[in-house]
């Protein structure tokens, strides 16, 4: 009996913003990829949504880990038009925090747009999980050692989770929106090794690479195969 191959995922990082250890991350949201059952590579630069080589356009969700750097217009764009076309996308911490005035496409894309990160290590915050989700089944509250900004959302997403820190201030730090035919997923929680290492982190990860790329059954098999298997 031949199994249908497994879904593939695409960890794309980029920046210049020295405080951020990208070549970590993406070995990190690689491992996690996989753990959730997704062929899963890692790409660096976000120059390749736009006439896509297959390695891109054969990809169902991306996770996006950036940290300054140039996202072009055009590119943006194009990312956007894949989603909307039925691709899942998972940005995480600065993932939605735009570099430029015009990146106005990614936010939208993401439906919310992140602020300046507090200096320091941000010290310890609580995740409190808000809502039932498929992303976050089986993730109860949590401490983690993060950093974060302020999140401006628009008014189509789903907050679920947010984050209280020292200052007792509660944040959003995860949501979620449809986007046309796609799935998007944003956790604003991830700064460096404390944070994804942190299980509840790494478990929000995961359930959204499945949600996103619309596989958030259990054992990850696609929402419709498992329809069927309910009899719904």
């Amino acid at each position: 009996m031949r199994h249908p191959p497994a879904p593939r995922a695409m960890v794309v990082v980029n920046g210049d913003d020295l405080r951020h250890d990208l070549l970590s991350a993406a070995q990190v949201f690689q491992q996690l990829g996989i753990e959730a059952g997704f062929a899963t590579r890692r790409a660096m630069g976000t120059g390749r949504f736009a006439d896509p080589l297959p390695p891109t356009a054969q990809t169902d969700v991306f996770l996006l880990y950036t940290a300054g750097g140039q996202f072009a217009p055009r590119q943006q764009r194009a990312l956007a038009a894949a989603v909307e076309a039925g691709k899942g996308l998972v940005g995480v911490h600065r993932a939605n925090a735009p570099g430029h005035p015009e990146d106005g496409a990614l936010s939208e894309l993401f439906g919310s747009r992140s602020g300046p990160e507090g200096d320091g290590d941000g010290g310890r915050h609580t995740v409190e999980i808000t809502a039932e989700h498929p992303i976050t089944r089986g993730v109860r509250d949590f401490d983690v050692q993060d950093t974060y900004g302020a999140v401006e959302l628009a008014g189509d997403v789903s907050v679920l989770a947010t984050g209280r820190g020292p200052d007792g201030a509660a944040v959003p730090v995860l949501h979620a929106r449809e986007a046309g035919a796609g799935r998007v997923a944003y956790l604003a929680l991830g700064h460096d090794m404390r944070s994804w290492g942190e299980p509840g982190v790494r478990a929000l990860v995961r359930g959204a690479l499945c949600w996103a790329a619309h596989r958030e059954g259990p054992g990850g098999e696609p929402a419709e195969d498992r329809r069927r298997t309910d009899g719904n």
